[in-house]
Formats: structure tokens, sequence, C-alpha cells
């Protein structure tokens, strides 16, 4: 079997045992460096990236084909790609640029298959009279529309 279609299998193996983790990315560098990015419904804690590569490492032959591996969670730096890893933040604040360069940064409120719906707040001067008022409203935004979603670090 080619080494690339094994890896994928062994992990898809992997992850089929482990419903609670999903797969965000699979990379074959040159000189057969793997790596492998989890993140999972509850976190991706250390035991589950060890896991992770012994269900790899413990099935390959490495006389037979020589490779190095890493598995990692998603950081908080990682882009959101993923319906189920915008599932798992809503609540939180995420800045989105999207296609047209333009950034939108809310709160997630909802996620399904086709977009996600962030709730805006903002101030905006009164119709009438001075001052300014409190806004909010909720803007929906198709998948297809997000070049990069960041989970939004507040200290």
């Amino acid at each position: 079997m080619e080494f690339r279609k094994k890896i994928e299998e062994l992990l898809n193996e992997f992850l089929a045992a482990r419903t609670d983790l999903f797969l965000i990315d699979l990379k074959f560098y040159a000189g057969d460096d793997i790596t492998v990015i989890l993140d999972g419904d509850n976190g991706v804690s250390l035991q589950d990236c060890l896991d992770a590569s012994r269900a790899i490492e413990f099935n390959m032959d490495r006389e037979e084909h020589d490779f190095s591996l890493q598995v990692m969670s998603a950081g908080l730096s990682e882009p959101l790609v993923t319906p189920r890893q915008f599932a798992k933040n809503i609540g939180r604040e995420i800045d989105v640029l999207l296609n047209d360069a333009a950034h939108v940064e809310g709160e997630l409120a909802k996620v399904d298959e086709e977009k996600i719906t962030l709730i805006l707040r903002y101030r905006k001067p009164k119709e009438v009279g001075k001052g300014k008022v409190d806004v909010e409203e909720e803007k929906e935004i198709p998948y297809s529309e997000i070049k990069k979603a960041l989970v939004t670090i507040k200290f």
C-alpha cells in the first residue's frame, strides 16, 4: 500500500474510535515529514496526541519507510476551518476576514453546515439628538465568504 494512503488509513481508524476528536489538517512534507493537526469537542490533551501518534507509528515499519511524525492540537492561533470547530467556540468572540478583505468581529452565536451567525455589538449616533446608542444585531456569514476566522484572545 502506498505510504501516504497507509498513514491516512491509520489516522482515520484512530479517529473512528475517538469520535470526540477530528482532523483539522494532515500535511506531508519533503523528506517524509508528516504533521497531523487535531481538534476535539472538548479540546485535545497531550495524551490524545500521543495516542494518535502511537496509532500511526506502531503500525508502520520504519525499516520499510523512514518518516518523521508530529501530532499537535489546533492552537488559538490556528484559524477555524470546520463547522465542528466553529460550534465548539459558540459564545466566544471571533474575528472573521472575508474574501473581500472586510473584517467582521463579533460573538459567535450559531453554527450550521452552511453558515455562521455573529452577534455584532457597537455604538452608533442617535437618529435624533446628541449622543450614541448601543446596537446589537445578528449577521449571517456563509462559509464560502470566509477567508480566515480566528478566536479573539482577550486579557
